[in-house]
């Protein structure tokens, strides 16, 4: 067991909150095949960045805007299929309102659907894909949500699920917790790994004579 105190969580959504990595997958082979292209390239690196930087990496050659531009409903969208992982909607319940937010490469309308679909509330504060100029690798979407929470960031503990995502709370300085729903442990450098948000745990909630509150997050590492 780990121990952890922050002032706020942020959680990326894919991977983390819902269980969407098979119907990522799924849209990127069946986009690539419809473009006569290779699947394997896009889905090395699809986890935890933008449609746009996933094609700038994969298929260089390509207008990655333009690609993202010309994107169908159905390239976007989301299955009826999709689940909240296991303890997602526990831990939710359990944080304040104020105190946690989601922070994901997604476009906001998919994130939204991602959300009710899985039965999950949807945060005072969601930083999408479409809110920032670089995505993840880069620390602006963990940033932004840390700023619309009026949190500083080394009060910040991140969820993800990916290394891009790791990569850029590290970038803002933030704390990290891994869940190995997408990658193995040996490619998440992160301050805790566990298996789901069943494994993350809410100990105590304080309050500062001024106000402030103060969360104690209990791991079990895997």
């Amino acid at each position: 067991m780990k121990r952890f105190e922050c002032r706020a969580i942020l959680f990326d959504l894919d991977g983390v909150l819902v269980d969407s990595t098979a119907h990522i997958e799924d849209q990127w082979r069946r986009w690539a095949t419809a473009k006569g292209l290779a699947a394997e390239p896009f889905l090395r690196v699809c986890h935890g960045r933008r449609a746009v930087e996933t094609i700038r990496l994969a298929a260089p050659d390509l207008d990655a805007e333009a690609e993202v531009a010309a994107f169908k409903p159905e390239d976007l969208g989301t299955s009826s299929s999709l689940r909240p992982l296991e303890g997602a909607a526990r831990l939710l319940r359990t944080l304040p309102t104020e105190s946690w937010a989601v922070a994901t490469s997604g476009p906001r309308a998919v994130a939204t659907e991602r959300l009710r679909q899985a039965n999950l509330p949807l945060p005072s504060v969601l930083v999408c894909a479409e809110d920032v100029l670089h995505g993840k690798p880069s620390p602006d979407v963990y940033l932004i949500a840390a700023a619309a929470l009026a949190v500083s960031p080394r009060d910040c503990i991140v969820i993800e699920d990916a290394p891009p995502g790791i990569e850029a709370a590290r970038a803002a300085g933030m704390g990290v917790i891994a869940l190995t729903t997408t990658h193995r442990r040996s490619e998440l450098c992160a301050d805790a790994c566990a298996t789901s948000p069943a494994d993350i745990h809410i100990g105590r909630i304080d309050h500062t004579p001024r106000g402030a509150r103060f969360l104690e997050l209990l791991v079990v590492d895997s």
